[in-house]
């Protein structure tokens, strides 16, 4: 509990008398209000939130307290006041215990001792406006002539569904296949991850990427280390080797910045880092349009590290692959790989679960307005660029924003901000379409940018405290990562291929 109401608390409970109770008392608009002291946990400082698409007006948000995600609630709008900007004197009352909700008040009073027999049933008393909420009045505390007793049980269970499947939370097994594969089901087809090197666009399989980060703030220096090899970072308590692509095919190598991106991919039993200017998209491929370097090329020890070409957009476009097995061949990489090994086995004594990738899950992170949004990578088939047309459906709901010809079968492509009920942005060269599976129909969802691949461990990944209604079931799940003072909020797309949803869906893709 906040230190100005503990010492408000600490003076009421030495004038307290037998039989009398605690109560905290605060303003809300024009109105004072109080509530008995047993249900509250603490009392806090206006925390971060993000904000939950679909949620209630009543809801500000989520917020996350001592590893566990909490729903914000504002008691202005539940009790029908105008909203307001928060200022230092606004406090949220945590309340209740396994299934805790916060309410923002404007200004928190003092704390008193009251006698229950003196608190008055609300009939007969002006106080009338909030009575669904009220479990009565008290009069002349303190400096305040009426105060009205706020009853929370009344309130989250009168205050419609809404409320009452907000305090639903705990901890929800997620689960979890191999996902490095990602719906390898067309053997005719390869997937890759491609990115951008100085204006050129290369690519690795798929299979090979466990993951894909931002450049952290710290690099150190590997010992005898080549020119290309950046250094060494932390990444989940385990050293990585970092490669400038850069560097390594003799390009000019300015200065890493935040649009930068480390691919991480498999080398051996270790892994190495791939430094990239920025990520571009997941591409699903049919082998036919994949080359092999031309053999003149190939003998060229400066492409060794490049094995085929992959054709895209009628040959307009051409992808170079990445054989990443050539890249471990150099031998001061190699010592950098032994580098790193030595120092996991000295920060990891005990012996390393063969199985604990069974505990990770990896999420596709995506932007939609201000707020980090996810998807299982198992889920997402591939991620394209947003073309500069799309063909309009006559009749189709506002969020589908049209279809696509995507090698030759047709997409439908669905606004995410839309479908949310966000507020709709300017089209930008950084949004992405994610392609995933919907019941046996490929459907395109256009996200403000994809930013990383995180790998998670199950742990971190909670049933969201948003179960409210039919929207909810899009927000399943939330990524509680505490440490970098993130919520990630998890979308189940899987649902929109129910009810009115799929519909849809099935007629533009027969249009």
């Amino acid at each position: 509990m906040s230190e100005e109401v503990l010492e408000d608390s600490e003076e009421a409970l030495l004038d307290a008398v037998p039989g009398t109770r605690q109560y905290v008392t605060f303003l809300v608009g024009s109105e004072v209000f109080a509530v008995d002291m047993e249900p509250i946990q603490e009392i806090i400082r206006m925390p971060d939130v993000i904000r939950v698409p679909l949620a209630p007006a009543s809801m500000e948000g989520l917020f996350n307290l001592r590893a566990k995600v909490l729903p914000i609630i504002s008691l202005r709008c539940m009790l029908g006041f105008a909203r307001q900007e928060q200022s230092d004197s606004t406090r949220v009352l945590i309340v209740g215990s396994e299934q805790s909700l916060g309410f923002i008040v404007d200004r928190v009073a003092s704390v008193i001792s009251v006698d229950p027999e003196t608190i008055e049933n609300i009939k007969g008393t002006e106080a009338t406006q909030h009575a669904p909420f009220l479990s009565g009045v008290i009069k002349d505390a303190g400096s305040f002539p009426l105060v009205m007793v706020l009853d929370f049980t009344r309130l989250t269970s009168q205050g419609g569904n809404e409320i009452k499947r907000l305090a639903r939370i705990g901890n929800s097994d997620v689960p979890a296949d191999s996902l490095l594969s990602v719906q390898e089901q067309d053997s005719d087809e390869i997937q890759l991850v491609s990115f951008t090197v100085a204006g050129q666009e290369y690519a690795v399989d798929i299979a090979r990427v466990q993951e894909i980060v931002q450049v952290p703030e710290l690099v150190v220096q590997a010992p005898n280390s080549a020119a290309h090899v950046v250094g060494l970072i932390t990444l989940r308590e385990r050293v990585l080797p970092l490669v400038s692509l850069r560097r390594l095919f003799n390009l000019p190598a300015p200065s890493m910045d935040e649009s930068s991106r480390i691919v991480v991919i498999t080398a051996g039993s270790g892994a190495v880092g791939l430094v990239t200017d920025n990520v571009a998209e997941v591409l699903r491929v049919p082998k036919s349009l994949i080359d092999d370097m031309p053999r003149m090329l190939a003998k060229d020890s400066k492409l060794s590290d490049i094995g085929q070409i992959c054709r895209l957009s009628g040959g307009n476009r051409l992808v170079s692959i990445i054989i990443t097995e050539h890249l471990f061949q150099n031998a001061q990489l190699e010592n950098a790989l032994e580098t790193c090994e030595t120092k996991n086995q000295e920060a990891h004594a005990d012996p390393i679960d063969e199985d604990s990738n069974d505990d990770e899950q990896q999420i596709v992170v995506f932007l939609l307005g201000d707020g980090e949004f996810g998807a299982l990578i198992e889920s997402v088939q591939e991620i394209v660029r947003v073309p500069e047309e799309l063909t309009q459906v006559p009749k189709a709901p506002p969020f589908v924003e049209g279809v696509i010809n995507l090698r030759g079968s047709v997409l439908p492509v669905i606004n995410q901000r839309k479908r949310l009920g966000l507020p709709t942005g300017e089209r930008t060269d950084r949004q992405r379409i994610m392609v995933l599976l919907l019941e046996g129909v490929r459907t395109g969802f256009v996200v403000d940018a994809v930013t990383e691949v995180l790998k998670v461990s199950k742990s971190a990944i909670t049933e969201s405290p948003c179960s409210f209604g039919k929207p909810s079931r899009l927000l399943t799940h939330v990524v509680n990562l505490e440490h970098q003072k993130r919520l990630v909020q998890l979308i189940d797309f899987a649902c929109l291929a129910q009810g009115d949803a799929a519909s849809v869906v099935e007629s533009i893709d027969h249009h």
